[in-house]
């Protein structure tokens, strides 16, 4: 969220010992680079697993494919935000080095022009899809350990209603939480120079107040989450294998049955479906908590440089999880992978089958006949 402020070094005049750092950082324009690069992956990608989630949407419509949806918008929404950043960074240039102070003066001089309105704009439109994305991993979380804490009931409250405002408040407390630096001036920072800079814009306590409701909140609950499904898991677990051991000693052609019905139960699918959804969680966590975390401490600590640390190097690492969530789903999830196969076969008319057959069929194979080659034969011409 506090996305802006790695530009931020280029308004400070360096000493003698940031001389010899100044090397090692980010220079603008390799930042915008890095950052067109990731928004296009970002939104190609999730614009990729978007079209197959909506597919599946539209076979099987239940709640829980609503809110991974979400997920692929709100990621995709964050590409395209991050492109504004892009813009910013090949805008200031730094020029020759020979003058460079005189250069950082001028491009300082520059972006002051823009004001606090739309530095602040700019900020919110990075920061709400990022609040976005992450409720929306804890909204699949909720959903996930509602349908195996409380099946029935779950079965009976899910449904299209249920989605539709859990989407609405979450995309409400989304935009609300953004722009509340822009809408409540009491959250503004009186230290705005000119400089479209996040820490510059927003008071230090706002900054915080939204780190502790959108981040860390929000990581107990999953840690919580997570604890008590494992608990139930291998509550079921043991409970499974005592009937499973029970049935073996009166027959031992119920044990595949048993295993079977084991693999299709709907709670196992529920439970299957939770190991990508920690997957994502944990890949958040690794993600994002270095971010947040440094942040954190840049606001507690008034004399540690870390904002390059912080928005030249973190941010990116942040920026990952974006594309990572799309990509968990596509090679994780068995019912998006076959979507994408079934999406990817339309714009490829090799991998379809002849007219008239199966898609995919072998060229072979009778239009009319049925799989297996059980159909009518032509007749033996060869006198065999």
């Amino acid at each position: 969220m506090s996305i802006l402020t790695h530009n931020a070094a280029l308004a400070r005049p360096l000493t003698p010992s940031q001389n010899s750092d100044s090397s090692t950082a980010l220079q603008p324009h390799t930042m915008a680079v890095i950052l067109i690069i990731a928004s296009c992956c970002i939104v190609s990608t999730n614009l990729l697993v978007a079209a197959a989630l909506l597919r599946i949407l539209l076979k099987k419509k239940r709640q829980s494919w609503c809110f991974v949806l979400n997920l692929a918008v709100a990621d995709t929404l964050v590409g395209v935000a991050i492109t504004g950043l892009a813009t910013e960074d090949f805008n200031s240039e730094i020029g020759d080095t020979n003058n460079a102070t005189q250069s950082r003066q001028s491009n300082m001089a520059a972006v002051a022009g823009h004001g606090r309105g739309r530095c602040l704009l700019r900020m919110t439109f990075v920061s709400s899809p990022c609040i976005a994305s992450i409720m929306s991993m804890f909204l699949i979380s909720l959903d996930r350990y509602a349908a195996i804490k409380t099946p029935l009931s779950y079965a009976r409250r899910s449904g299209k209603g249920v989605a539709f405002w859990a989407l609405v408040s979450l995309w409400v407390c989304a935009v609300v939480l953004g722009f509340l630096p822009v809408v409540v001036p009491s959250l503004q920072s009186d230290q705005y120079s000119g400089f479209c800079d996040f820490f510059s814009v927003i008071y230090d306590v706002g900054i915080i107040v939204l780190y502790s409701v959108c981040f860390f909140p929000v990581v107990s609950v999953f840690i919580y989450i997570y604890l008590d499904i494992l608990k139930i898991a291998c509550s079921h677990q043991r409970q499974i294998l005592q009937v499973h051991q029970a049935g073996s000693r009166t027959s031992e052609t119920n044990g595949p049955t048993d295993q079977l019905s084991k693999s299709r139960s709907p709670y196992w699918s529920h439970v299957r479906a939770l190991r990508t959804v920690a997957l994502l969680v944990g890949c958040f966590l690794v993600l994002w908590c270095p971010f947040f975390v440094v942040g954190v401490v840049k606001l507690l600590c008034g004399d540690c440089q870390l904002t390059q640390l912080l928005e030249g190097y973190l941010f990116l690492l942040g920026l990952c999880n974006s594309l990572i969530n799309p990509l968990v789903y596509a090679f994780w999830q068995r019912e998006v992978r076959r979507a994408l196969a079934e999406l990817l076969s339309c714009c490829r008319p090799g991998l379809r089958g002849p007219p008239g057959g199966p898609p995919g069929g072998p060229p072979g194979r009778p239009p009319g006949g049925p799989p297996g080659g059980s159909g009518p034969r032509p007749q033996n011409t060869t006198g065999d």
